[in-house]
């Protein structure tokens, strides 16, 4: 990669926590009391926004209380991860500091809320390789469109073509190389049936940091 400027996307690419947020969307609606009919609406959340699902969540079995009331609780659930269990990807610090070294400016792009982006990657020691982290919480939508890159862009102060971004996901890989950016494919199991597809889209490919 021969960019000045990185942007990574956080689960499935640096950490391991695919697991735990596959995990999450069930845990929740059990806790809520629901345990039929979930395996429709889990489907459809891959690329919505943590207030998206929540909205699928109450609207499809009429549960009570507010969307950022759902999303406050599912927060908590994973914050208590991000804080405690969640590792790092084998490799990746030293990839990233090699990065730092050569001068490559570096941010987070991810559809995990800032706080517990911020929380994980203190715990794990490399959140001084990054000038910044932006959620798809605060742009408001989630990696279907390519507003959490273009806004890491203009914070940035550069255009898509000068940045590399790192993706495990099929979808949101494709949404960023259709927007201009160089695109680098980071295998994770979780999208290990996709992988063919991803390496296929992107610009270069990385299976083991």
């Amino acid at each position: 990669m021969d960019k000045r400027f990185a942007i990574f996307d956080m689960d499935g690419t640096l950490v391991d926590s695919m697991g735990y947020w596959a995990r999450l969307g069930r845990e929740y609606l059990e806790g809520r009391g629901v345990h039929e009919r979930l395996e429709p609406v889990l489907a459809q959340i891959e690329s919505m926004t943590m207030l998206e699902a929540a909205e699928l969540f109450l609207r499809s079995f009429g549960l009570s209380g507010t969307p950022e009331e759902a999303v406050a609780e599912m927060n908590a659930t994973m914050e208590a991860h991000y804080r405690a269990d969640i590792p790092l990807k084998p490799g990746v610090a030293d990839y990233l500091r090699g990065l730092k070294a050569r001068g490559v400016t570096l941010c987070v792009a991810s559809a995990t809320a800032e706080p517990l982006v911020e929380a994980c990657l203190t715990r794990l020691g490399v959140a001084d390789c990054f000038d910044f982290w932006l959620s798809c919480e605060t742009v408001g939508v989630g990696k279907h469109r390519s507003d959490v890159y273009d806004a890491a862009a203009a914070r940035m102060g550069t255009q898509p073509g000068e940045i590399a971004v790192y993706e495990d996901a099929l979808y949101a890989a494709r949404t960023a190389k259709a927007a201009g950016y160089y695109v680098v494919a980071v295998y994770d199991a979780s999208a290990a049936a996709r992988w063919d597809e991803l390496c296929a889209l992107a610009d270069e490919s990385i299976v083991h940091w």
